[in-house]
């Protein structure tokens, strides 16, 4: 079974979930793809948090825990003593879940966003978490009762099963590939030894070169989806290359001394294809992009220049570096299945050179019972060892930018928001904007 979903095979649900049950018995992560074991042996993370007006109480959270199972099965594998496709116990819901009492919701949601590692030291629970913390007075004056946050495996879950689950909406995947299209057999082929080779000369270099563990921080931003909509209009971009430019520009500072780098900032950022192939993750919508934007002072220039980067990478076959990795997480999979002590711990936090990872998840708005109460700005994020995440999470009126990084960098956050009001007083030439449809082909996704 390549990929688990209970709505995925209705018409055989009592055989598909009994071979599930086989399958986990022997091995908890056996229904996990190629990808998923990559992120659950990495111990990637995810989180979702925002603001209620409900006070949760312990019911109350488990029933919503309920709610979501039921849209997202694939929350119900991967520990042991997993039932797949079977809802929680009631003792399981308590161990996952827990609401806490606050005086007030000051510095929500970054004074509660981590590494979520503790996810990982009880193998007997499923891989994810719910807690709500919930105001002893009751609604404060913006009518916000409590903040809840979900936490899990980035095996599990991804950003655009957040959004459908935000809009209580099925996120259940079933098999993702497409089989009836075919990558070609030399794009296959060269992936394949790309991907092969990589993986074995990471796990060299990563064993030798990988650094050393570093203070992590997370911060979070806000801001109003129309102030973007203007400027990017203003300055004849794409709004998904004016966030990355907005975060990579700040991030990397002014003058000489570069956080980042002084000519080239190596990205990776993650789009969703409707056109999926063979080659494909059976799990994953999500598609994996390089690119490199070319270091330059001036930020009108520096956000014309990283359009352009963006439109010319996905111009050409986007396929290509997924193929690759997915080859390597395959590859890998099976190096630590002869040699279980591979790719080893220090493998987890070599980067690959890349500065900083780019995402921006579907649209977040909520809507129906699993959301019900919940208001705006909606947060998500992602964390990775040794890996500098940028989530951007769209909602109706807000898009959320949640930063897991080196400390030394979450001082520059607050020059984002610096750097686009300097830009909405600025006069600038006129530059044509871009086709609408270039913005709608590539909608991203974490």
């Amino acid at each position: 079974m390549k990929s688990f979903s209970s709505s995925s095979f209705a018409g055989q649900r009592a055989e598909v979930l009994d071979l599930a049950q086989a399958a986990v018995s022997r091995n908890p992560q056996a229904l996990f793809t190629d990808f998923q074991w990559f992120l659950y042996q990495g111990q990637d993370t995810v989180f979702f948090t925002a603001f209620s007006t409900t006070s949760f109480d312990a019911d109350g959270l488990g029933n919503l825990v309920a709610e979501m199972v039921a849209l997202a099965p694939q929350l119900t594998h991967g520990f042991i003593g997993a039932r797949p496709g079977q809802p929680f116990p009631k003792h399981i819901l308590d161990a996952i879940t827990s609401v806490e009492l606050v005086d007030d919701l000051d510095g929500y949601p970054d004074k509660w966003i981590g590494k979520s590692t503790d996810i990982f030291d009880a193998p007997d629970l499923p891989l994810f978490r719910v807690m709500a913390a919930v105001r002893r007075g009751g609604p404060d004056g913006e009518g916000r009762a409590s903040v809840i946050q979900v936490r899990s495996s980035h095996a599990l879950l991804e950003g655009s099963d957040s959004a459908l689950l935000t809009r209580s909406q099925s996120a259940s995947h079933g098999t993702m590939s497409d089989h009836a299209n075919k990558v070609g057999w030399r794009s296959r082929f060269n992936g394949v030894l790309r991907g092969g080779f990589t993986a074995m000369l990471y796990i060299a270099i990563a064993n030798i070169l990988a650094p050393a563990e570093k203070p992590w921080g997370f911060r979070t931003l806000a801001l109003k989806r129309h102030r973007l909509r203007q400027l990017a209009n203003k300055l004849g971009v794409r709004q998904r290359s004016l966030l990355f430019a907005l975060v990579t520009h700040a991030l990397n500072g002014e003058g000489e001394d570069k956080a980042m780098s002084k000519k080239v900032i190596g990205a990776a950022y993650t789009m969703l294809d409707t056109k999926r192939n063979d080659a494909d993750d059976d799990f994953f919508r999500v598609r994996a992009l390089e690119a490199k934007f070319a270091v330059l002072e001036d930020f009108v220039d520096y956000v014309r220049a990283v359009d352009d980067t963006v439109a010319a990478i996905e111009q050409k076959d986007i396929t290509r570096f997924q193929v690759m990795m997915n080859a390597m997480f395959k590859a890998l999979r099976g190096i630590n299945r002869a040699l279980p002590f591979l790719p080893g711990k220090r493998f987890w936090r070599f980067n690959g050179g890349i500065h900083v990872v780019l995402t921006l998840v579907p649209p977040h708005r909520t809507y129906g019972p699993m959301t019900h109460g919940m208001v705006e700005p909606i947060y998500c994020g992602a964390w990775h060892p040794a890996t500098n995440i940028v989530t951007f999470c769209p909602g109706r009126e807000y898009v959320t930018l949640n930063f897991s990084m080196e400390t030394r960098h979450l001082a520059n956050v607050g020059k984002v928001e610096a750097l686009l009001e300097e830009m909405e007083r600025r006069e600038v030439t006129p530059r044509p904007s871009p086709l609408p449809l270039g913005e709608r082909s590539a909608q991203s996704a974490g």
